[in-house]
Protein backbone atom coordinates (compact mmCIF):
# COMPACT_ATOMS: atom_id res chain seq x y z
CA UNK A 1 0.00 0.00 0.00
CA UNK A 2 2.84 2.38 0.85
CA UNK A 3 4.69 1.67 -2.39
CA UNK A 4 1.48 2.16 -4.36
CA UNK A 5 0.91 5.49 -2.61
CA UNK A 6 4.51 6.51 -3.32
CA UNK A 7 4.16 5.65 -7.00
CA UNK A 8 0.90 7.58 -7.19
CA UNK A 9 2.52 10.62 -5.53
CA UNK A 10 5.16 10.71 -8.26
CA UNK A 11 2.53 11.04 -11.01
CA UNK A 12 1.93 14.50 -12.50
CA UNK A 13 -0.57 16.59 -10.59
CA UNK A 14 -2.86 16.76 -13.64
CA UNK A 15 -3.02 12.95 -13.82
CA UNK A 16 -3.74 12.70 -10.10
CA UNK A 17 -6.50 15.28 -10.34
CA UNK A 18 -8.13 13.50 -13.28
CA UNK A 19 -7.75 10.12 -11.57
CA UNK A 20 -9.29 11.41 -8.36
CA UNK A 21 -12.13 13.13 -10.22
CA UNK A 22 -12.78 9.98 -12.30
CA UNK A 23 -12.77 7.79 -9.19
CA UNK A 24 -15.28 10.07 -7.49
CA UNK A 25 -17.41 10.15 -10.65
CA UNK A 26 -17.27 6.35 -10.88
CA UNK A 27 -18.55 6.03 -7.31
CA UNK A 28 -21.36 8.51 -8.03
CA UNK A 29 -22.36 6.76 -11.28
CA UNK A 30 -22.21 3.34 -9.62
CA UNK A 31 -24.40 4.50 -6.74
CA UNK A 32 -26.87 6.19 -9.10
CA UNK A 33 -27.00 3.14 -11.43
CA UNK A 34 -27.47 0.78 -8.50
CA UNK A 35 -30.32 2.89 -7.17
CA UNK A 36 -32.06 3.06 -10.58
CA UNK A 37 -31.60 -0.68 -11.15
CA UNK A 38 -32.97 -1.46 -7.68
CA UNK A 39 -36.03 0.77 -8.12
CA UNK A 40 -36.90 -0.66 -11.55
CA UNK A 41 -36.41 -4.24 -10.29
CA UNK A 42 -38.53 -3.45 -7.25
CA UNK A 43 -41.33 -2.06 -9.44
CA UNK A 44 -41.27 -5.10 -11.75
CA UNK A 45 -41.23 -7.57 -8.83
CA UNK A 46 -44.09 -5.70 -7.18
CA UNK A 47 -46.21 -6.17 -10.32
CA UNK A 48 -45.47 -9.90 -10.38
CA UNK A 49 -46.14 -10.20 -6.64
CA UNK A 50 -49.52 -8.53 -7.05
CA UNK A 51 -50.44 -11.07 -9.72
CA UNK A 52 -49.27 -13.95 -7.51
CA UNK A 53 -51.25 -12.70 -4.50
CA UNK A 54 -54.41 -12.47 -6.58
CA UNK A 55 -53.83 -15.95 -8.05
CA UNK A 56 -53.14 -17.45 -4.60
CA UNK A 57 -56.33 -15.92 -3.26
CA UNK A 58 -58.31 -17.44 -6.10
CA UNK A 59 -56.68 -20.91 -5.91
CA UNK A 60 -56.76 -21.48 -2.12
CA UNK A 61 -60.59 -22.02 -1.88
CA UNK A 62 -60.40 -24.57 -4.73
CA UNK A 63 -58.08 -27.00 -2.92
CA UNK A 64 -60.02 -29.96 -1.50
CA UNK A 65 -59.42 -32.12 1.56
CA UNK A 66 -57.17 -34.55 -0.30
CA UNK A 67 -55.02 -31.84 -1.78
CA UNK A 68 -56.78 -31.99 -5.14
CA UNK A 69 -58.29 -28.93 -6.84
CA UNK A 70 -62.07 -29.26 -7.07
CA UNK A 71 -62.57 -26.96 -10.07
CA UNK A 72 -59.65 -27.29 -12.50
CA UNK A 73 -61.10 -24.92 -15.09
CA UNK A 74 -61.38 -22.14 -12.51
CA UNK A 75 -57.82 -22.84 -11.38
CA UNK A 76 -56.45 -22.69 -14.92
CA UNK A 77 -58.36 -19.46 -15.48
CA UNK A 78 -55.95 -17.67 -13.11
CA UNK A 79 -53.26 -17.87 -15.86
CA UNK A 80 -50.46 -18.95 -13.53
CA UNK A 81 -48.70 -22.25 -12.94
CA UNK A 82 -49.73 -23.81 -9.63
CA UNK A 83 -48.94 -26.78 -7.47
CA UNK A 84 -50.30 -28.27 -4.26
CA UNK A 85 -47.45 -29.66 -2.15
CA UNK A 86 -47.37 -31.87 0.91
CA UNK A 87 -45.02 -31.03 3.84
CA UNK A 88 -42.24 -33.08 2.20
CA UNK A 89 -42.47 -31.10 -1.06
CA UNK A 90 -44.20 -33.81 -3.14
CA UNK A 91 -46.69 -32.56 -5.75
CA UNK A 92 -50.29 -33.54 -4.92
CA UNK A 93 -51.86 -31.61 -7.78
CA UNK A 94 -50.68 -29.15 -10.40
CA UNK A 95 -51.81 -27.02 -13.30
CA UNK A 96 -50.71 -24.46 -15.85
CA UNK A 97 -47.12 -24.77 -17.04
CA UNK A 98 -45.93 -26.59 -13.91
CA UNK A 99 -45.09 -30.28 -13.96
CA UNK A 100 -45.09 -33.07 -11.45
CA UNK A 101 -41.73 -32.05 -10.04
CA UNK A 102 -41.89 -29.54 -7.20
CA UNK A 103 -40.57 -26.09 -8.05
CA UNK A 104 -39.26 -25.56 -4.52
CA UNK A 105 -37.15 -27.77 -2.25
CA UNK A 106 -38.06 -29.09 1.18
CA UNK A 107 -35.57 -26.64 2.75
CA UNK A 108 -37.37 -23.70 1.09
CA UNK A 109 -40.69 -25.05 2.41
CA UNK A 110 -39.23 -25.11 5.92
CA UNK A 111 -38.45 -21.40 5.53
CA UNK A 112 -42.09 -20.66 4.67
CA UNK A 113 -43.55 -21.70 8.02
CA UNK A 114 -46.90 -20.05 8.57
CA UNK A 115 -46.18 -16.93 6.51
CA UNK A 116 -46.33 -16.79 2.68
CA UNK A 117 -42.87 -16.45 1.09
CA UNK A 118 -41.71 -15.38 -2.37
CA UNK A 119 -38.83 -17.08 -4.24
CA UNK A 120 -37.05 -16.66 -7.55
CA UNK A 121 -36.23 -19.83 -9.45
CA UNK A 122 -33.79 -19.83 -12.37
CA UNK A 123 -30.64 -17.74 -12.80
CA UNK A 124 -30.73 -14.15 -13.99
CA UNK A 125 -27.24 -14.48 -15.50
CA UNK A 126 -26.54 -16.71 -17.32
CA UNK A 127 -30.03 -16.74 -18.77
CA UNK A 128 -32.17 -19.61 -17.47
CA UNK A 129 -34.72 -21.43 -19.66
CA UNK A 130 -37.35 -21.58 -16.90
CA UNK A 131 -37.19 -18.46 -14.77
CA UNK A 132 -40.08 -18.26 -12.30
CA UNK A 133 -41.17 -16.05 -9.47
CA UNK A 134 -42.97 -18.17 -6.88
CA UNK A 135 -45.31 -17.48 -4.01
CA UNK A 136 -45.65 -20.32 -1.50
CA UNK A 137 -48.45 -20.04 1.08
CA UNK A 138 -49.53 -22.56 3.75
CA UNK A 139 -53.13 -23.80 3.43
CA UNK A 140 -55.52 -22.98 6.28
CA UNK A 141 -56.99 -26.51 6.59
CA UNK A 142 -54.39 -27.63 9.15
CA UNK A 143 -53.00 -30.35 6.88
CA UNK A 144 -49.56 -28.75 6.57
CA UNK A 145 -49.91 -28.63 2.81
CA UNK A 146 -48.75 -25.63 0.70
CA UNK A 147 -50.16 -23.87 -2.31
CA UNK A 148 -47.57 -22.68 -4.84
CA UNK A 149 -48.32 -20.12 -7.56
CA UNK A 150 -45.69 -19.23 -10.18
CA UNK A 151 -45.34 -16.73 -13.04
CA UNK A 152 -42.53 -16.61 -15.57
CA UNK A 153 -39.95 -13.83 -15.21
CA UNK A 154 -38.86 -13.66 -18.86
CA UNK A 155 -40.10 -10.13 -19.52
CA UNK A 156 -38.97 -8.91 -16.12
CA UNK A 157 -35.46 -10.38 -16.51
CA UNK A 158 -35.16 -9.14 -20.09
CA UNK A 159 -36.11 -5.61 -19.03
CA UNK A 160 -33.57 -5.67 -16.22
CA UNK A 161 -30.82 -7.04 -18.48
CA UNK A 162 -31.52 -4.33 -21.02
CA UNK A 163 -31.50 -1.71 -18.26
CA UNK A 164 -28.22 -3.09 -16.96
CA UNK A 165 -26.60 -2.88 -20.39
CA UNK A 166 -27.84 0.67 -20.90
CA UNK A 167 -26.61 1.73 -17.45
CA UNK A 168 -23.16 0.23 -18.09
CA UNK A 169 -22.87 1.84 -21.52
CA UNK A 170 -24.21 5.19 -20.35
CA UNK A 171 -22.04 5.08 -17.22
CA UNK A 172 -18.85 4.27 -19.12
CA UNK A 173 -19.65 6.98 -21.66
CA UNK A 174 -20.34 9.51 -18.93
CA UNK A 175 -17.17 8.46 -17.11
CA UNK A 176 -15.07 8.82 -20.26
CA UNK A 177 -16.64 12.20 -21.07
CA UNK A 178 -16.18 13.58 -17.56
CA UNK A 179 -12.59 12.29 -17.47
CA UNK A 180 -11.86 14.05 -20.76
CA UNK A 181 -13.54 17.26 -19.59
CA UNK A 182 -11.73 17.03 -16.26
CA UNK A 183 -8.40 16.56 -18.03
CA UNK A 184 -9.05 19.59 -20.22
CA UNK A 185 -10.04 21.69 -17.19
CA UNK A 186 -7.05 20.52 -15.15
CA UNK A 187 -4.70 21.23 -18.05
CA UNK A 188 -6.20 24.72 -18.51
CA UNK A 189 -6.08 25.43 -14.75
CA UNK A 190 -2.47 24.25 -14.39
CA UNK A 191 -1.17 25.88 -17.56
CA UNK A 192 -0.36 29.15 -15.71
CA UNK A 193 1.45 27.12 -13.03
CA UNK A 194 3.67 25.58 -15.69
CA UNK A 195 4.36 29.05 -17.07
CA UNK A 196 5.23 30.19 -13.56
CA UNK A 197 7.59 27.23 -13.19
CA UNK A 198 9.42 27.98 -16.43
CA UNK A 199 9.69 31.66 -15.57
CA UNK A 200 10.87 30.83 -12.01
CA UNK A 201 13.50 28.51 -13.49
CA UNK A 202 14.72 31.39 -15.67
CA UNK A 203 14.84 33.69 -12.63
CA UNK A 204 16.74 31.05 -10.64
CA UNK A 205 19.22 30.84 -13.52
CA UNK A 206 20.10 34.51 -13.03
CA UNK A 207 17.46 36.58 -14.84
CA UNK A 208 16.48 38.54 -11.70
CA UNK A 209 14.62 41.25 -13.62
CA UNK A 210 11.93 38.83 -14.85
CA UNK A 211 8.49 38.47 -13.28
CA UNK A 212 5.79 35.85 -13.57
CA UNK A 213 3.39 36.41 -16.46
CA UNK A 214 0.07 36.81 -14.64
CA UNK A 215 -3.07 37.20 -16.74
CA UNK A 216 -4.80 40.52 -15.97
CA UNK A 217 -8.20 39.14 -17.08
CA UNK A 218 -8.37 36.44 -14.42
CA UNK A 219 -8.82 36.58 -10.67
CA UNK A 220 -8.57 33.11 -9.17
CA UNK A 221 -6.32 31.18 -6.82
CA UNK A 222 -3.60 30.68 -9.42
CA UNK A 223 -3.45 34.33 -10.49
CA UNK A 224 -3.45 35.46 -6.87
CA UNK A 225 -0.56 33.06 -6.29
CA UNK A 226 1.22 34.67 -9.24
CA UNK A 227 0.73 38.17 -7.82
CA UNK A 228 1.98 37.00 -4.42
CA UNK A 229 5.06 35.40 -5.98
CA UNK A 230 5.76 38.56 -7.99
CA UNK A 231 5.54 40.62 -4.80
CA UNK A 232 7.89 38.16 -3.11
CA UNK A 233 10.34 38.38 -6.03
CA UNK A 234 10.24 42.18 -5.86
CA UNK A 235 10.89 42.07 -2.11
CA UNK A 236 13.77 39.65 -2.62
CA UNK A 237 15.23 41.84 -5.34
CA UNK A 238 15.02 44.90 -3.10
CA UNK A 239 16.61 42.93 -0.26
CA UNK A 240 19.40 41.78 -2.56
CA UNK A 241 19.93 45.33 -3.76
CA UNK A 242 20.11 46.55 -0.19
CA UNK A 243 22.50 43.75 0.71
CA UNK A 244 24.65 44.48 -2.33
CA UNK A 245 24.67 48.19 -1.50
CA UNK A 246 25.48 47.45 2.13
CA UNK A 247 28.36 45.16 1.18
CA UNK A 248 29.75 47.78 -1.18
CA UNK A 249 29.42 50.56 1.37
CA UNK A 250 30.82 48.43 4.18
CA UNK A 251 33.75 47.40 1.99
CA UNK A 252 34.40 51.04 1.18
CA UNK A 253 34.20 52.12 4.82
CA UNK A 254 36.33 49.24 6.06
CA UNK A 255 38.97 49.85 3.42
CA UNK A 256 40.05 53.17 5.00
CA UNK A 257 40.94 51.93 8.52
CA UNK A 258 42.49 48.76 7.11
CA UNK A 259 44.58 50.82 4.68
CA UNK A 260 45.68 53.08 7.52
CA UNK A 261 46.66 50.09 9.63
CA UNK A 262 48.64 48.58 6.75
CA UNK A 263 50.40 51.88 6.04
CA UNK A 264 51.30 52.41 9.68
CA UNK A 265 52.71 48.89 9.95
CA UNK A 266 54.75 49.37 6.75
CA UNK A 267 56.09 52.70 7.99
CA UNK A 268 56.99 51.19 11.35
CA UNK A 269 59.00 48.43 9.67
CA UNK A 270 61.05 50.71 7.40
CA UNK A 271 63.75 51.41 10.00
CA UNK A 272 64.73 50.27 13.46
CA UNK A 273 62.89 52.15 16.22
CA UNK A 274 63.35 52.67 19.89
CA UNK A 275 61.01 51.24 22.45
CA UNK A 276 59.32 54.63 22.92
CA UNK A 277 58.77 54.94 19.17
CA UNK A 278 57.29 51.44 19.03
CA UNK A 279 54.95 52.27 21.89
CA UNK A 280 53.86 55.44 20.08
CA UNK A 281 53.19 53.41 16.91
CA UNK A 282 51.23 50.86 18.92
CA UNK A 283 49.13 53.65 20.43
CA UNK A 284 48.32 54.92 16.93
CA UNK A 285 47.47 51.39 15.81
CA UNK A 286 45.25 50.98 18.86
CA UNK A 287 43.26 54.09 17.85
CA UNK A 288 42.66 52.65 14.36
CA UNK A 289 41.79 49.24 15.78
CA UNK A 290 39.29 50.79 18.21
CA UNK A 291 37.67 52.65 15.32
CA UNK A 292 37.50 49.43 13.30
CA UNK A 293 36.02 47.54 16.28
CA UNK A 294 33.35 50.23 16.79
CA UNK A 295 32.45 50.06 13.13
CA UNK A 296 32.11 46.27 13.26
CA UNK A 297 30.05 46.50 16.45
CA UNK A 298 27.67 49.01 14.87
CA UNK A 299 27.29 46.81 11.79
CA UNK A 300 26.41 43.83 13.97
CA UNK A 301 23.89 45.87 16.00
CA UNK A 302 22.31 47.21 12.83
CA UNK A 303 21.92 43.70 11.44
CA UNK A 304 20.40 42.35 14.66
CA UNK A 305 17.66 44.99 15.02
CA UNK A 306 15.33 43.39 12.43
CA UNK A 307 15.46 40.07 14.23
CA UNK A 308 14.11 41.39 17.52
CA UNK A 309 10.57 40.26 18.20
CA UNK A 310 10.18 41.18 21.88
CA UNK A 311 7.23 43.15 23.22
CA UNK A 312 8.92 44.86 26.18
CA UNK A 313 8.11 48.35 27.44
CA UNK A 314 9.72 50.97 29.65
CA UNK A 315 9.31 54.46 31.07
CA UNK A 316 10.79 56.85 28.50
CA UNK A 317 11.12 59.69 31.03
CA UNK A 318 12.99 57.55 33.60
CA UNK A 319 15.38 56.05 31.03
CA UNK A 320 16.14 59.50 29.55
CA UNK A 321 16.89 61.02 32.96
CA UNK A 322 19.11 58.08 33.87
CA UNK A 323 21.15 58.22 30.63
CA UNK A 324 21.72 62.00 30.90
CA UNK A 325 22.75 61.71 34.57
CA UNK A 326 25.21 58.93 33.74
CA UNK A 327 26.83 61.07 31.05
CA UNK A 328 27.08 64.01 33.45
CA UNK A 329 28.77 61.81 36.05
CA UNK A 330 31.16 60.41 33.43
CA UNK A 331 32.18 63.93 32.27
CA UNK A 332 31.64 66.40 35.14
CA UNK A 333 33.38 69.21 33.24
CA UNK A 334 30.69 69.11 30.54
CA UNK A 335 27.74 68.44 32.84
CA UNK A 336 26.29 71.92 32.33
CA UNK A 337 26.22 71.59 28.54
CA UNK A 338 23.13 69.32 28.57
CA UNK A 339 19.73 70.41 29.81
CA UNK A 340 16.75 68.10 30.24
CA UNK A 341 13.00 68.63 30.34
CA UNK A 342 11.32 65.44 31.53
CA UNK A 343 7.74 65.16 32.88
CA UNK A 344 7.25 64.10 36.47
CA UNK A 345 4.84 61.28 35.62
CA UNK A 346 5.84 58.09 33.74
CA UNK A 347 5.80 58.11 29.94
CA UNK A 348 5.38 54.44 28.99
CA UNK A 349 6.50 53.34 25.52
CA UNK A 350 6.41 49.94 23.84
CA UNK A 351 10.21 49.70 23.56
CA UNK A 352 12.73 47.86 25.71
CA UNK A 353 14.76 49.84 28.25
CA UNK A 354 18.14 49.07 26.65
CA UNK A 355 16.88 50.10 23.18
CA UNK A 356 15.80 53.53 24.39
CA UNK A 357 19.15 53.88 26.12
CA UNK A 358 20.98 52.92 22.92
CA UNK A 359 18.96 55.35 20.78
CA UNK A 360 19.47 58.28 23.14
CA UNK A 361 23.20 57.50 23.53
CA UNK A 362 23.66 57.50 19.75
CA UNK A 363 21.84 60.81 19.38
CA UNK A 364 23.87 62.46 22.15
CA UNK A 365 27.12 61.07 20.69
CA UNK A 366 26.17 62.47 17.26
CA UNK A 367 25.34 65.84 18.78
CA UNK A 368 28.66 65.95 20.65
CA UNK A 369 30.63 64.84 17.58
CA UNK A 370 28.97 66.88 14.83
CA UNK A 371 27.05 69.57 16.73
CA UNK A 372 27.82 72.09 19.45
CA UNK A 373 26.73 72.85 23.00
CA UNK A 374 24.33 73.55 24.54
CA UNK A 375 22.38 70.32 24.13
CA UNK A 376 18.70 70.02 25.06
CA UNK A 377 16.91 66.73 25.75
CA UNK A 378 13.10 66.82 25.99
CA UNK A 379 10.47 64.13 26.68
CA UNK A 380 6.76 64.86 26.25
CA UNK A 381 3.39 63.51 25.10
CA UNK A 382 2.52 65.48 21.95
CA UNK A 383 -0.56 63.39 21.10
CA UNK A 384 -2.63 60.61 22.75
CA UNK A 385 -0.98 57.31 21.99
CA UNK A 386 2.43 58.82 21.21
CA UNK A 387 5.51 59.83 23.20
CA UNK A 388 8.35 62.02 21.90
CA UNK A 389 12.06 62.19 22.67
CA UNK A 390 13.82 65.27 21.26
CA UNK A 391 17.57 65.96 21.16
CA UNK A 392 18.62 69.44 19.96
CA UNK A 393 22.03 71.12 19.69
CA UNK A 394 23.40 74.50 18.59
CA UNK A 395 25.72 73.13 15.93
CA UNK A 396 25.73 73.82 12.17
CA UNK A 397 23.26 70.99 11.58
CA UNK A 398 22.75 68.90 8.47
CA UNK A 399 22.41 70.43 5.01
CA UNK A 400 18.85 70.23 3.62
CA UNK A 401 19.92 67.81 0.89
CA UNK A 402 21.24 65.36 3.53
CA UNK A 403 18.15 65.30 5.75
CA UNK A 404 16.27 62.78 3.57
CA UNK A 405 19.21 60.38 3.28
CA UNK A 406 20.89 60.86 6.66
CA UNK A 407 19.51 57.55 8.04
CA UNK A 408 21.09 55.49 5.29
CA UNK A 409 24.16 53.51 6.17
CA UNK A 410 27.50 55.33 5.88
CA UNK A 411 25.86 58.56 4.69
CA UNK A 412 27.76 61.62 5.98
CA UNK A 413 28.04 65.22 4.91
CA UNK A 414 31.28 66.46 3.38
CA UNK A 415 32.15 68.36 6.56
CA UNK A 416 31.59 65.27 8.73
CA UNK A 417 33.99 63.08 6.74
CA UNK A 418 36.97 64.77 8.33
CA UNK A 419 35.67 63.89 11.79
CA UNK A 420 35.57 60.48 13.48
CA UNK A 421 32.50 58.33 12.89
CA UNK A 422 31.16 55.73 10.50
CA UNK A 423 27.77 57.09 9.44
CA UNK A 424 25.88 54.26 11.15
CA UNK A 425 24.52 56.01 14.26
CA UNK A 426 21.34 57.42 12.73
CA UNK A 427 20.86 54.27 10.65
CA UNK A 428 20.86 52.21 13.84
CA UNK A 429 18.44 54.60 15.57
CA UNK A 430 16.09 54.60 12.58
CA UNK A 431 16.12 50.78 12.43
CA UNK A 432 15.17 50.49 16.11
CA UNK A 433 12.48 53.16 15.80
CA UNK A 434 10.98 51.45 12.74
CA UNK A 435 11.05 48.09 14.54
CA UNK A 436 9.01 49.67 17.35
CA UNK A 437 6.49 51.15 14.90
CA UNK A 438 7.63 54.72 15.52
CA UNK A 439 8.98 57.60 13.46
CA UNK A 440 12.30 59.47 13.31
CA UNK A 441 12.30 63.15 12.31
CA UNK A 442 15.24 65.36 11.43
CA UNK A 443 14.70 69.13 11.44
CA UNK A 444 17.06 72.04 10.82
CA UNK A 445 16.53 75.66 9.76
CA UNK A 446 12.90 75.10 8.77
CA UNK A 447 13.60 71.94 6.79
CA UNK A 448 12.05 68.66 7.96
CA UNK A 449 12.53 65.00 6.97
CA UNK A 450 10.49 62.07 8.25
CA UNK A 451 11.75 58.49 8.38
CA UNK A 452 9.40 55.64 9.25
CA UNK A 453 5.70 55.95 10.10
CA UNK A 454 3.50 58.99 9.95
CA UNK A 455 2.55 59.92 13.49
CA UNK A 456 -0.22 62.56 13.82
CA UNK A 457 2.19 64.99 15.47
CA UNK A 458 3.40 68.31 14.09
CA UNK A 459 7.15 68.80 13.63
CA UNK A 460 9.10 70.93 16.05
CA UNK A 461 10.09 74.25 14.49
CA UNK A 462 13.25 76.19 15.03
CA UNK A 463 16.65 76.88 13.51
CA UNK A 464 18.69 74.55 15.73
CA UNK A 465 19.41 70.96 14.69
CA UNK A 466 16.65 68.78 16.18
CA UNK A 467 16.24 65.01 16.11
CA UNK A 468 12.84 63.72 17.29
CA UNK A 469 11.86 60.13 18.05
CA UNK A 470 8.12 59.41 18.13
CA UNK A 471 7.20 56.12 19.80
CA UNK A 472 3.83 54.46 20.42
CA UNK A 473 2.92 54.40 24.08
CA UNK A 474 2.48 51.16 26.00
CA UNK A 475 2.25 49.75 29.51
CA UNK A 476 5.27 50.72 31.60
CA UNK A 477 7.68 48.06 32.69
CA UNK A 478 7.23 46.69 36.18
CA UNK A 479 9.39 48.43 38.74
CA UNK A 480 12.13 46.34 40.21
Amino acid sequence: MTSLRDRASRLPLRIRLVAGFSAAMFVVLLAAGTFVYWRVGYALDRGLDTELVQATGALAPLVGAGGRVTDRSAADATGVAWQVLDPAGSVLDHGGASGTVGLVSERQLDRVGTTPRTFNVGDFLPISHDPYRLRVAPLDDGSGRFLLAAVRRDHRDEALRELLVQLVVAGLGALALTAWVGERLARAALRPVERYRRRAAAIAAGASDLRLDVSPSRDDEVTRLGHTLNDMLSSLERALDRERQFVNEASHELRTPITLLTSRVQLARRRPRTQAEHERVLEELQVDLDRLARLAEQLLELGSVAGRTGHESCDLAAVTARVVNQRRLAAPADAGDTSTEVPGEPVPVAVADFEVERMLTNLLDNAALHGAAPYAVTVDRPDPGWARLVVADAGPGLPPEILDTATRRFVRSEEARSRPGSGLGLALVQAMVAQAGGELRLCHAGHHASHGGRAPVACTHGHEMTVSILLPTGAPAAAE
